[in-house]
Order: C-alpha cells, then sequence, then structure tokens
C-alpha cells in the first residue's frame, strides 16, 4: 500500500469514529467504472417543445356549434307545464320556424337576382358611383358640348394613301414630326379595376375618353377639366399621381364582378350621341346621352360576349362569342329575330365589319385563324328558317369546304398561336391582326379583290414584326388598333410589355415610342382621337389612364 493509500485509509477511519460518536454513518461508495449509455434519440426540439408548452398553457377556445338541432332550439317547457300549454307552445315554435325559414329563402332568393345581369331600361344617372347632385350636374354638363353637334364616325377611301413611295415617305415624315412630341398631358384613375377596353370620343373641343372596366363601369374622363379636388383613396403613391381632369364611373353592367367585364365600347357611328357596351354578363347595352337611358339591346343567357361592332349605318350589330359564333342582329328588328352563325370550333375573340364595304366581315379566333367573310353568302344560309336562326360549326365548315362554294369565306391565315385581334382600317383595305406567337401583321388587300367572285387569290400579310404579347393574367390582352382618322397616313397603336406605347405605320414602321419616366404599368389599353391626330389615350391594369399629346396643349 502506498503512503497516499494508507493516509487516506487513516483519514476515513478518523471521520468514521467522529461521526459514529454523532450517531451518523458514513457510506463510501466503491469506485465502479461508468458504463456505457447510449443517448435517446431527441424527437423534438426544444423550440418546438417550448411553443407547445406555451401553446398547452393556455386554454383553447371554447366554440358554439355551427348547427343545432330543433330539439335544442326549443324553448324550455315550463316544470307544470299543462298537455294544452305544450300544444299552445308547439304551435308558437312552428310559426317561428316557419317564418326564420322563409326569411332565409327570401334573403337566398334576393341574393341570387342581386347576382343576375339587368335586362330594364335604366336611368343612367341613377348607375353613377357617385349620385350627389353635384357629380350629376357635372356630368351633363360635360356631356351637353358633344350633344350640341353630330359627329357621325368619318370613313376613308379604298384609294387613299395609294401613291407612290416618295409621297408615302412625305407623309410619314409628317407624321412622325406630329407624333414623336407626344407627352402625358394628364393622368387619372378613371376606373376601380383593370382597363379591359377604351374608346375616344370624336368631340373636338373637350378630350373625352371612355374606359371600360373588369367590373362592368364604364368610366367617362374628361381629361382637360379643371379638377373639382384631389381623392387620396383613389390615387395611388407613385410621384405625379395628381388627378387631371375629371372622371364618373358608371355601374353599367351588373353585377360589380370579373363575370361583367365591358369587353368592347364603341360610339353610335351615325351622331355619337350613344355608346355601346358589350360585356362578360352575356349583353349589350346602348347608352344615349340624349335621353339619359341605357336600354339592353341583346342578351344572350348562355353565352359570354367578346367583341361588338357596327355598320356605318348604325343600324346593324355584329357580337362575337366564347363559343367561336357570331350574331347578327339588326337594330330596327326585335331582338329575339337575331341570327347566330358558329364560324369557328373555337372562342373568336375580335370581329370587325368593313366600314367600306360591310359586307366584309373579318373574325379573330383561338383556332389561330384570322378568317374574312362574305356576309350575303351567311345571311343565305338563314333564309327560310324560323327564328331565332342557329347554324352550327359543322354546317359552316361542310359550306366552306364545298368546290362550289368558294364566296363564304373568302380569305383565311392562319398564325402561329391563338388571335388575339385583328381589325379592318378606316379605308376598308388594310388589316391588322395581333396574335400570341409574339407577331403582329399588316395586310394590304387589293381593292380590285373585293369586287371579285370567290376567294382572294392571295392573302399574304404584307408587313410583319415581332411584339411581346405574353400579357400573362394580371394584364389585358394586348391589341394593335388602327388610328380611326381617314385624314392621316394609316397608323396603329399598341401598348408594349415594356411599359412604352409604340405607335406603327401600315407597313409596320415606327413612328414613335411614348415613354414617361412616371410609368410604371404596362399601357396595355389605347385609342385615338377620331379627329387630332396628335391625341391618343391608355390605360393599364389599376385603372389609371394616361393622355399623350403636345406639351404645348395644341
Amino acid at each position: 500500500m502506498s503512503d497516499f493509500e494508507a493516509e487516506r485509509e487513516a483519514t476515513i477511519a478518523r471521520n468514521r469514529a467522529l461521526l459514529a460518536q454523532l450517531d451518523v454513518s458514513l457510506d463510501v461508495p466503491k469506485q465502479q467504472p461508468k458504463a456505457k449509455t447510449t443517448a435517446k434519440p431527441r424527437t423534438k426540439t426544444a423550440q418546438a417543445l417550448t411553443k407547445k408548452r406555451k401553446r398547452s398553457s393556455s386554454p383553447a377556445p371554447t366554440t358554439a356549434p355551427s348547427r343545432q338541432s330543433n330539439r335544442i332550439k326549443r324553448t324550455a317547457p315550463a316544470p307544470n307545464e299543462t298537455s294544452e300549454q305544450k300544444r299552445l307552445r308547439e304551435q308558437e315554435e312552428e310559426a317561428l320556424r316557419k317564418k326564420a325559414e322563409e326569411e332565409r329563402f327570401a334573403e337566398e332568393e334576393r341574393a341570387r337576382e342581386a347576382r343576375k345581369p339587368r335586362h330594364d331600361d335604366l336611368e343612367m344617372y341613377t348607375l353613377l358611383d357617385d349620385t350627389e347632385a353635384s357629380s350629376v350636374i357635372a356630368l351633363a354638363a360635360a356631356l351637353q358640348v358633344p350633344l350640341q353637334t353630330s359627329r357621325p364616325r368619318r370613313i376613308g377611301s379604298q384609294e387613299d394613301f395609294d401613291d407612290e413611295e416618295s409621297q408615302q415617305g412625305r407623309e410619314v415624315t409628317q407624321l412622325k414630326e406630329k407624333l414623336k412630341p407626344l407627352k402625358v398631358v394628364a393622368r387619372a384613375k378613371v376606373t376601380k379595376e383593370r382597363v379591359y377596353s377604351a374608346a375616344y370620343h370624336p368631340e373636338v373641343t373637350k378630350d373625352l375618353i371612355f374606359f371600360g372596366d373588369k367590373n362592368g363601369a364604364l368610366g367617362i374622363w374628361d381629361a382637360r377639366a379643371a379638377p373639382d379636388g384631389f381623392d387620396d383613396d383613389d390615387a395611388d403613391t407613385s410621384t405625379h399621381d395628381n388627378e387631371a381632369g375629371k372622371y364618373w364611373r358608371m355601374q353599367v353592367h351588373w353585377p360589380a364582378t370579373a363575370g361583367s367585364s365591358i369587353s368592347t365600347v364603341k360610339f353610335d357611328p351615325i351622331d355619337s350621341h350613344s355608346v355601346f357596351t358589350s360585356s362578360y354578363d352575356c349583353t349589350v347595352r346602348c347608352t344615349s346621352f340624349v335621353s339619359g337611358i341605357s336600354r339592353e339591346v341583346f342578351h344572350n343567357e348562355d353565352i359570354q360576349l367578346q367583341s361588338i361592332d357596327l355598320t356605318p349605318t348604325g343600324h346593324e350589330l355584329w357580337a362575337s362569342d366564347v363559343s367561336g359564333g357570331v350574331t347578327h342582329l339588326d337594330l330596327r328588328e326585335d331582338k329575339s329575330k337575331a341570327r347566330w352563325y358558329q364560324l369557328s370550333a373555337n372562342k373568336i375573340g375580335c370581329v370587325s365589319i368593313n366600314p367600306v364595304d360591310p359586307v366584309f366581315l373579318l373574325t379573330a379566333s383561338n383556332s389561330k385563324a384570322l378568317r374574312v367573310w362574305d356576309v350575303r353568302k351567311l345571311h343565305s344560309l338563314g333564309k327560310g328558317r324560323p327564328s331565332p336562326v342557329e347554324i352550327k360549326f359543322e354546317e359552316i365548315e361542310e359550306k366552306t369546304q364545298a368546290k362550289d362554294n368558294k364566296s363564304l369565306m373568302r380569305a383565311e391565315w392562319r398564325h402561329g398561336q391563338s388571335a388575339s385581334s385583328a381589325y379592318w382600317d378606316p379605308h376598308g383595305r388594310r388589316i391588322v391582326s395581333t396574335s400570341y406567337d409574339n407577331t403582329i401583321r399588316l395586310w394590304d388587300v387589293n381593292p380590285a379583290f373585293m369586287q371579285r367572285a370567290g376567294s382572294f387569290p392571295t392573302f399574304r400579310p404584307a408587313a410583319t414584326f415581332k411584339h411581346n404579347c405574353q400579357t400573362g393574367k394580371w394584364v389585358t390582352i394586348l391589341r394593335a388598333q388602327w388610328s380611326p382618322n381617314p385624314d392621316v397616313y394609316p397608323h396603329i397603336t399598341i401598348g408594349n410589355m415594356d411599359r412604352s406605347l409604340d405607335i406603327r405605320t401600315c407597313k409596320g414602321e415606327l413612328v414613335a415610342k411614348l415613354q414617361d419616366k412616371d410609368i410604371t404599368a404596362v399601357q396595355a389599353v389605347t385609342c385615338s382621337h377620331p379627329s387630332i391626330v396628335e391625341r391618343v389615350a391608355s390605360g393599364n391594369a389599376s385603372g389609371r389612364c394616361v393622355l399623350w399629346a403636345p406639351a404645348d396643349g395644341n
């Protein structure tokens, strides 16, 4: 034994003797090798346990049952209730139950009716979101000016601007001189929701622009009028957010949901004293500035309308729909006499009537096809049939493929993807189409082709240029629009995904690229003044609209 161990044993003996005197025992455990232990896996982290303890520390909230049986709802009977009292109590409970059931059914019926489109004649000024007397008077005053003069739609000639290349070059140079200096001179949040469509009123003393939005409201913007004030709730926080001019919002189509989006806005081609609007609620309405009445001119409960156009006389209307059909309606007849032709197996997103020769109907569809139809041949298919006339796609296709019938569909061009839109120009010979294949195509149809029977000898685009048309879910589909002004060299306007507004000639040459550093959204919807070339308007997905004009106010 070593000296250290001997000393340790002696110390233990002394301590044991000392504790024995105090009646305390001391058991010193022998040293043993430590056993290897396996740590238990931790299934939950400390943070998770802490969260669990915190959650369990507070009592769970007690919620009342969402449904109860009639037995629980009944009034508790009195302790000494007689049989006669029980009978009366049960009769009273049954009467209350029936009354509550009737009220619930009535409320559900009111809710269903509120979600349905309105088909009655409506007073125009009661449709305003602001029905205060001052707002109604201001709108009436703004519309009084264009009512003093009749401004019919102006139409050019198929021979216009068919000059030598040198002359056309001079026309393009003049156009650039007028359009390149355009700047943002007014902006305002004209509609609450995304702008879907627009039209520029032909009045020359005012800048009156009408915008249709996603929820069926028609925004009317007097862009150069002195504003009454600034609305903090409607304006966004971007720079230059002051509201310019005056605007009014009119709930023309109902209900105020995405199912009522206004797809087209067109002025009466006879005098511009009325505005026609088509909507996804399957209705077309005409709102008269003279009578102050908005009336329904067409309704198809089953088919969502995509586009409308009017003949130059204003007596006939064509509407395209999501099922691939077009509807012809003579506005002088009852709407029950409308004729429906299914010209495509897929949605027809756009329909356009030749303004010079209205027998030529232009359609653009999701079947990738742009087609020119002879209206006379379409009407001949419906002769002798009872109203309403409905001709299915199978019959139309059979007629177009027949060797002895080459006059029904006069021309066709297939795009790489869906054709979003196609329009005749105001001279009735040029066509512009927009497609999801990111290409804008321009045609110059020889007027002699339209005078002959049968298909056009050739129908190839005269010019094409690439343009990003992938708008996605939150931006309105881009559609190249002709300037309705027949006095200037034919040109189109189209929004650009880089937030600019592009203006190009009928041959695709870029005339102007309108931009502003404070514009942060795509100007998807565009329109031009029918008489003043230096006026262009645009709208975006937030409902904010812009007027482009010379900075000097001319």
